[in-house]
């Protein structure tokens, strides 16, 4: 009984925030660096979400699902300024892996447990306008070191979101599985960083919430320990002293870019840990790292 009673509380002490995010849209970017058992655990609690009232959306890496399949379709990774080099045939494969592999994993543990996701890229309705990234203005205006010369390839970077689809999909009762790429007025397709499409939709759906799962538990100092908030005149400091480094530097600064853009709070969290969303979403203290402007 007391067991019971407990679960009982639980319950009870969650419905503010069910009443506070009613209706409200939490972007969520899933890290291709979590696994299926994980996978299970995180469709449970986005299932949720949408069953008691919210709105999730969720845009996906494929980072390590990658790196894999070019592996051993012997073609070498590069990454410049935490971002993977793209030409065209790693293209293809970004594509393939993003579309075909990481999106229908995500879709089939969400369908299985009740939920209803449809899972689109930037080309369906024209969600995402992207354009070529300047890796060399990227990296000055981050305060990053590259060699000169250096050539991103097919990498975008938004240009705009058209959130039709999205909104569609939410008032249909659907949950939006949206892989990271993006083409121009010409057709070419990009590939873009999950974090940066993340922060994009997050600002052009007015989200309540962006949420950034990853497998560590937060940002962290150089004595490795959380930094459990964290300003925006700091950020640039701690990327200068290498402190946020590789491929935490786009999640910060998309972080910060969709703070400005009117996204009313944005966490880094492990998604590893079990029911990561709901302890983020449905208590006091939350978890991982809180980026403020």
């Amino acid at each position: 009984m007391e067991e019971l009673i407990k679960k009982a509380k639980t319950l009870s002490e969650a419905l503010p925030y069910i009443r506070e995010f009613y209706g409200k849209t939490i972007v969520i970017k899933y890290g291709g660096s979590i696994n299926s058992k994980e996978l299970d655990n995180f469709a449970r609690d986005v299932v949720l979400m949408k069953y008691v009232g919210m709105n999730p959306v969720i845009v996906h890496g494929g980072g390590p699902q990658i790196g894999s399949y070019l592996d051993k379709l012997g073609l070498q990774s590069e990454f410049i300024a935490g971002l993977r080099a793209t030409n065209a045939e790693t293209m293809e494969v970004v594509q393939m892996v993003l579309v075909g592999k990481v999106s229908q994993d995500i879709i089939t543990a969400i369908n299985l447990l009740g939920g209803s996701a449809v899972g689109v890229s930037g080309k369906e309705g024209k969600l995402i306008l992207a354009k070529k990234l300047n890796i060399m203005k990227y990296a000055k205006d981050h305060d990053i070191e590259i060699p000169p010369g250096s050539d991103i390839g097919l990498v975008g970077e938004v240009e705009h979101i058209n959130p039709q689809l999205i909104n569609t999909l939410d008032n249909s009762g659907y949950i939006p599985v949206l892989a990271p790429i993006g083409f121009d007025n010409k057709g070419n397709s990009y590939n873009i960083n999950a974090d940066h499409v993340a922060g994009k939709v997050a600002g052009a759906l007015n989200a309540e919430k962006f949420i950034i799962l990853t497998n560590v538990t937060g940002i962290l100092d150089k004595k490795k320990e959380l930094i459990s908030t964290l300003h925006e005149s700091a950020v640039k400091k701690l990327i200068h002293k290498n402190v946020i480094s590789k491929g935490m530097i786009p999640k910060v600064i998309c972080a910060i870019n969709a703070l400005n853009e009117g996204v009313r709070k944005v966490h880094v969290i492990d998604g590893t840990k079990e029911h990561s969303l709901l302890l983020e979403i449905f208590t006091d203290k939350g978890i991982g790292t809180e980026i403020l402007i």
